[in-house]
């Protein structure tokens, strides 16, 4: 322990910054070791990046308020609430705590995001929360600290170049609207929108793959490269206007495709395909475009009337779902003719069709098959996606997805285990024996995850908190965070001075500084040296063991 002791000065608060280094992916939950300085002269902010004990009370500090703020919004208007109605408006700039809001407005983008990180890999535990149901997570308090810290800090730059329809222009029906839903809503967003790239975390770049391949794309052609080389010309324009790009090489750039060709596009660009982070419902990994824990796996979602996204939801209960497995679809891809092979026509408990006849579906349609099936079959087709995994989903059926090198959607934070089967393409003729297996009561809490599940699947007209805007939204975010790593060999002196710059702090002043030891490293002594150093007016110091 060193005590630095002198007169007394009231110093209300000082947050300390942590500096901002950018490497390869490196998981939220690492642990990054860190300094502790703590203000023992009525100034009871103590913020730890080891503990993180100031950071939970500012962070949960602001919670509850907008928890009693929503509280109060729910009771008046509980009689005209509905499931899909607009969002509650939460206000999360005048109810934040001013300490916190004057030291996150104090960061440069880089700093606040090196501040985000520290924050989440320190997440307290989280009790009972009417909003997240814990058994989908791997770490739901790692996911709320992380979402609400979001909410706080991010700003997003919309890059306003490129002309309709390929940019600015969204397509919002079919299998492939994922990609323009989100266009939609980022840019109708005034939360997370910034018009000063100054102050931007992310920038964006709004252009659609769909619109890409009906504007551009010669049928029968096989030839991309006029689609991919639009979308070269369009970052070397904004790289040669703007400085962002240059900063970092396009790392805290990212896009948003769903189309098959979206990473098959990217490729004329070097820069482009390996720096961005790339949202792509095309989420394989094994072709080397899209690299697991830096891009983004998006929900393939079909959506056939824009005006109503969330029509026909729900399913079932488990006593009136008779039917074991159910896939109806057409036979493209490695997987598809696989699974007609072994079960098409072999059991009566295995429902596995080619596309179904008028004959079938004027007795049960392909939706009520869903409804009335224990299970979902989704099979890949020429790509690793399909939208019958978020179908399954949206009819409380358990999706068991059949596609190697698939990484699921937002799979850095929920546990797909806890609600889908994944069954590796070599297990398909043992598909029955696998279902079987699992108990009754697994299968219930499956399907009551799925049900839990819904929610952040849904496209809303305008976004709810923990919908899928947002979902995808937090996976680019938590993405960017990942990017950032602690140097812990060379920072001490950045910390100090950059604190000594921000802080008022005067001769009269009593801080106690507590710097943990490591045996292992000798940095600490050249550490405790240039701290010191910069303390040569202080009256006295004490030092004290501990």
């Amino acid at each position: 322990m060193i005590q630095i002791s002198t007169l007394p000065y009231p110093m209300k608060e000082w947050i300390f910054p942590p500096p901002a280094a950018f490497s390869s992916f490196k998981p939220l939950n690492t642990t990054i070791l860190g300094y502790r300085f703590e203000s023992v002269h009525n100034a009871p902010v103590i913020v730890s990046f080891n503990s993180s004990t100031k950071v939970d009370e500012l962070v949960l500090e602001t919670e509850e308020a907008e928890k009693d703020v929503r509280r109060r919004m729910q009771r008046t208007d509980k009689k005209s609430t509905s499931k899909v109605s607009p969002p509650l408006s939460l206000p999360p700039v005048k109810n934040m705590s001013n300490h916190l809001l004057r030291y996150l407005s104090s960061l440069t983008p880089d700093e606040a995001l090196a501040f985000a990180k520290r924050a989440t890999e320190n997440a307290p535990p989280v009790g009972d929360d009417p909003e997240l149901y814990a058994p989908l997570f791997q770490n739901v308090s790692t996911f709320k600290r992380s979402y609400g810290l979001m909410e706080r800090i991010l700003k997003v730059y919309i890059y306003q170049e490129g002309k309709r329809p390929i940019f600015h222009q969204p397509y919002l029906r079919g299998i492939y609207s994922s990609e323009g839903w989100f266009m939609k809503l980022m840019e109708e967003n005034r939360k997370f929108v910034t018009k000063d790239p100054e102050k931007a975390h992310l920038f964006y770049l709004p252009y659609s793959a769909r619109q890409l391949q009906k504007a551009l794309y010669v049928p029968d052609s096989h030839d991309l490269k006029p689609l991919s080389i639009i979308l070269k010309d369009y970052v070397n324009m904004l790289a040669a206007k703007y400085p962002f790009w240059n900063r970092t090489h396009g790392s805290n750039h990212f896009l948003v495709s769903c189309h098959d060709w979206g990473p098959y596009i990217l490729k004329e660009h070097e820069e482009l395909q390996r720096n961005t982070i790339k949202a792509l419902c095309n989420a394989d990994v094994s072709e080397g475009v899209f690299i697991a824990g830096k891009d983004v796996s998006l929900p393939e979602t079909t959506i056939r009337n824009p005006r109503k996204p969330l029509r026909n939801l729900g399913g079932k209960r488990v006593s009136q779902r008779p039917i074991l497995a159910f896939y109806a679809g057409h036979m493209h891809g490695r997987v598809r003719p696989v699974l007609l092979k072994y079960w098409k026509d072999k059991d009566e408990d295995m429902r596995i069709h080619g596309p179904l006849s008028n004959r079938i579906t004027r007795v049960m349609s392909y939706p009520e098959h869903m409804k009335s099936s224990k299970y979902c079959i989704c099979p890949m087709g020429y790509e690793v996606n399909s939208p019958r995994i978020v179908e399954a989903i949206y009819y409380e059926c358990v999706p068991v997805i059949i596609a190697d090198h698939f990484v699921p959607p937002f799979n850095e934070v929920l546990n797909w285990s806890a609600f889908s089967v994944i069954v590796a393409e070599k297990d398909i003729a043992k598909l029955k024996e696998i279902l079987l297996s699992i108990p009754l009561k697994k299968y219930r809490s499956m399907q009551t995850n799925v049900k839990m599940l819904q929610k952040h699947f849904h496209w809303n007209a305008r976004p709810v908190r923990y919908d899928l805007f947002h979902m995808i939204l937090h996976s680019i975010w938590s993405s960017r965070l990942n990017q950032i790593q602690a140097n812990i060999g060379t920072t001490f002196k950045e910390h100090i001075d950059l604190w000594l710059d921000r802080t008022d702090l005067g001769p009269n002043s009593l801080l106690m500084v507590n710097i943990p030891y490591f045996p292992s490293q000798i940095l600490h002594l050249y550490s405790f040296l240039y701290f010191c150093n910069h303390l040569k007016n202080f009256s006295s110091i004490n030092y004290t063991d501990q």
